[in-house]
């Protein structure tokens, strides 16, 4: 479908981009220039956070909402990565806590202290080991507490239940590089797009693939369900390399602005924002943390990579009136979820739990976590050990190996020195027993 406008009457249509000023930006980011096709970039009411440029391993930034302006070059960072980081997103129910991926093959799990970094932060809530390829998306489960979804590039979906630490499924239905998963409103239901050119409907729980479309005519790079909707919504490009249904490309710096309906078009074009700034990717706000008194419906932060610049743009209907806007803020998810993980595991659905933007939103900050921090081990899964006979890949990774080995040789071998030296002192009291006066 072309993203050509098609005008309608919309509440919406009036709605225009609004670029923050310099102050607001957040200026002076490495912005990573890894060519991995992903958002680089996650935000929720409290906190951005931006992969970066490093070097010896992966990290990101971690910035309080109100910290604008330049960012000093030592400003802390999240740094536990052992490669390049690939993918973040926020808990959407803790909002300190953030699941991060990477090309090391792990999946880590981060607590941000309350008022943000004082310093470089390396020691994760959990290092998550299943997958034998490097990690390039995460996606946590939209209506259940801590499960979360992992993609590799072993063309593997794995799921985690993080009470426990352990993936507790595997969706082994790709035969390429997964690109994109989303979840329908109740995380019923899993839809992924694929570099094998298939897009794919999922129940998760069973692995079994619903339905499977082939897009062999077009390259299908993102997909998303809509709402409620048994819709889904993809961008990409044909084969003549024209775009359909782009919202938003990293070949240009504009957003198009739909509005979905229930009703034939079921897409209605309202506007574009313009920019000749190119964007490296897009964080995206959740709708509790816009600022309901300018109403503002959306608030984007694009990566500027070229300025190291994180430009916050803000959808704003215009409206007279100072009053709550009700009718554009219908009830949304809120920070409390709808379920627990042995609840969604055992085959219970249930729609998120709803809240109003009128009343404000009480944040969680407790982590609840219950497995401790696990080192790799043999994963089995479905009936496969995950992690059976994974030869190293690269020559870096091959020198982590080796590295790791001595470090665990040296280990090893402080500990003998130490039941050593033990062994001689109890030698020694027993000595000294066996010649007391008493024992005479």
């Amino acid at each position: 479908m072309s993203w050509r406008p098609q005008y309608r009457s919309s509440k919406f249509r009036n709605v225009y981009g609004k670029v923050a000023n310099r102050e607001h930006c957040f200026d002076g980011i490495p912005i990573t220039k890894n060519v991995h096709d992903n958002h680089f970039c996650a935000v929720n009411a409290r906190f951005l956070a931006i992969v970066t440029e490093s070097a010896g391993g992966g990290s990101f930034l971690v910035i309080p909402l109100e910290q604008t302006g330049r960012i000093e070059p030592n400003y802390p960072k999240v740094c536990g990565h052992q490669g390049n980081v690939l993918d973040i997103k926020w808990n959407p129910f803790i909002d300190n806590v953030i699941a991060s991926c990477s090309e090391d093959t792990s999946v880590r799990i981060w607590e941000i202290p309350e008022g943000g970094l004082k310093r470089n932060m390396t020691e994760a809530l959990l290092q998550l080991h299943g997958h034998s390829r490097r990690v390039g998306l995460v996606e946590w489960h939209p209506t259940t507490n801590n499960i979360l979804f992992s993609a590799g590039y072993d063309y593997k979906v794995l799921i985690w239940n993080l009470d426990v630490g352990e993936p507790v499924k595997m969706i082994d239905c790709h035969t390429d590089v997964i690109l994109c998963m989303s979840f329908n409103t109740d995380g019923s239901l899993l839809t992924t797009t694929c570099k094998d050119k298939k897009l794919r409907v999922i129940e998760p729980r069973s692995g079994r693939v619903l339905q499977e479309a082939s897009c062999k005519n077009h390259r299908v790079n993102r997909v998303v369900f809509l709402g409620n909707m048994k819709r889904l919504l993809t961008t990409g490009v044909s084969r003549w390399n024209t775009r359909q249904i782009a919202l938003w490309d990293q070949g240009d710096g504009n957003i198009r602005y739909y509005e979905i309906s229930t009703e034939k078009p079921y897409l209605s074009y309202l506007m574009e924002f313009r920019s000749p700034a190119p964007q490296k990717g897009l964080g995206v706000m959740p709708k509790h943390g816009l600022d309901v008194s300018a109403c503002e419906v959306f608030r984007f932060y694009k990566l500027v990579t070229l300025k190291g610049l994180i430009e916050p743009i803000s959808m704003i209907v215009p409206r007279r009136s100072d009053s709550y806007q009700e009718d554009i803020y219908p009830m949304t998810p809120g920070t409390e979820p709808a379920l627990t993980p042995d609840e969604w595991l055992g085959g219970i659905n249930r729609d998120p739990v709803l809240m109003s933007l009128k009343e404000g939103y009480k944040r969680s900050s407790k982590v609840v976590f219950k497995a401790p921090i696990r080192e790799k081990k043999s994963i089995v899964v479905n009936g496969i050990d995950l992690l059976e006979n994974v030869p190293p890949r690269t020559e870096n990774e091959l020198l982590r190996m080796f590295f790791r080995q001595q470090d665990e040789i040296r280990r090893l071998k402080e500990e003998l020195a130490q039941k050593d030296v033990r062994i001689r002192q109890l030698q020694l009291e027993l000595k000294n027993l066996r010649n007391s006066p008493k024992n005479c």
